[in-house]
């Protein structure tokens, strides 16, 4: 912390960056004009009584230049500007450790550029300690630890305990070096060094610049293959044709008039809402299943999911398919359905049970699958899991979809549930 530089800040950040390197790059740019001599901010040295105070300017100063050399209107907008360039630490006020700004007659100091942030360095805690204990050795009223350094030097104290012995060798050092030099010197170097430490270590209830965003520092950087797939992918995407558009859009539009009767923001449900209506034969259909509305039954219709989805319309498919002796095929649908919800301790056991009576040699209920998938199915059955019969289970579906399915929506007992009147229609199950 001693070999401290007042030599101008070529503005030039090293590879590694940090996120915030590109604001400090911007700000450090503002500051060096702010800085120069002829354009920059009036920078004096002020006579008080019996001493001098040197290098400031006011804060009405800064927000004037501020708002004389950026396209800035309002002049809230200019004292905020000058609140952030204190917060990372370019300026700061000469009476008090706030790291904002005012628009008064208070006087404020530009950070030296050995202190700024783009110099990528992150102080120590044995840095900060010696801090601490330097400040300890100097019979200055200005230099007076406050209640929070205080607590901190404590700390430290307790963690650093082996080495504090030469932490304090290294103040004591430091201190001397100090006293050697021009008053006025010293003045603004302990300024510009109090200044530096209430930026990386503020005081509470203030916000930390130097926190880094964990989202930003892992940012992940495509490589050139991934980037040139993306290129590749965005290329064939906005070739395509406007036919292949008209395509997806009369899909997503034959779908909206399909679902459209069963939205209740466009048509009022049958049975009412029974959050709404305080009607709740809505709750007794589901809960007594007796009664299958002919709206109901018309979604069966849109595919085999919806029909599947329906309690009431797997009861009345699974008596279709008694009829047709192909009942083992939604059986075996359904037991994977459920093996997905069983708990963890179960699944081996209930996987086994699946495949005795559906997959195995003497399977009391088998289904009709190809080779390779029993072979895949046999092969998890090694290290069974709740998807081990997707491949099983996938085949199945579109068995049940280009077979059964079609002929359960063309059979007359579908017919009969279609056409029923709601408030009559009971089911026999």
């Amino acid at each position: 912390m001693d070999d401290r530089t007042d030599s101008d800040h070529d503005g030039v950040l090293s590879d590694d960056q940090p996120p915030h390197a590109t604001v400090c790059k911007k700000m450090e740019k503002l500051i060096n004009q702010m800085q120069d001599e002829k354009a920059g901010v009036p920078i004096r040295t002020v006579k008080s009584f019996m001493s001098k105070i040197p290098s400031v300017f006011t804060g009405s100063d800064l927000v004037d230049w501020i708002m004389g050399n950026i396209a800035i209107e309002e002049r809230g907008a200019a004292v905020h500007l000058a609140s952030l360039l204190a917060a990372y630490g370019y300026i700061f006020s000469i009476t008090d450790h706030h790291l904002m700004v005012k628009d008064d007659a208070s006087y404020y100091r530009f950070q030296t550029p050995f202190f700024w942030l783009s110099n990528n360095w992150e102080p120590e805690n044995v840095d900060y300690a010696v801090y601490l204990c330097k400040r300890t050795m100097q019979n200055k009223s200005r230099l007076e630890l406050d209640d929070y350094e205080a607590e901190n030097l404590a700390k430290l104290q307790r963690t650093l305990s082996r080495k504090w012995e030469f932490i304090f060798m290294q103040a004591e050092a430091q201190a001397k070096v100090d006293k050697k030099r021009d008053k006025m010197e010293r003045q603004i170097l302990d300024s510009q060094e109090r200044a530096f430490w209430n930026v990386h270590r503020p005081p509470p209830g203030c916000v930390s610049v130097t926190e880094i965003d964990i989202k930003k520092a892992c940012k992940a950087v495509d490589s050139s293959p991934t980037a040139k797939r993306k290129v590749n992918f965005l290329q064939e995407d906005s070739s395509m044709s406007l036919s292949s558009l008209s395509a997806l859009d009369g899909v997503k539009q034959e779908r909206c008039e399909q679902y459209a009767e069963y939205d209740a923001f466009i048509w009022a449900p049958e049975p009412s809402n029974p959050w709404i209506s305080d009607d709740i034969t809505l709750w007794e259909q589901d809960k007594s299943l007796h009664y299958v509305p002919p709206k109901r039954v018309k979604q069966w219709a849109f595919s085999l999911s919806e029909l599947l989805a329906d309690p009431l319309g797997r009861r009345h498919f699974a008596r279709f398919l008694e009829k047709e002796i192909s009942a083992e095929n939604l059986g075996f649908w359904l037991a994977c359905e459920k093996l997905k919800a069983t708990p963890i301790r179960n699944v081996p056991s209930k996987a086994q049970e699946i495949f005795n009576e559906y997959l195995s040699d003497s399977a009391t209920s088998p289904i009709n699958v190809d080779c390779k998938t029993r072979e895949e199915v046999e092969l998890n059955l090694k290290n069974p899991g709740r998807y081990m019969f997707d491949s099983a289970q996938d085949h199945i579906f579109q068995l049940m979809k280009s077979d059964s399915y079609r002929r359960f929506i063309r059979c007359d007992q579908y017919k009969e549930l279609l056409k029923a009147p709601a408030n009559k229609q009971k089911s026999e199950l």
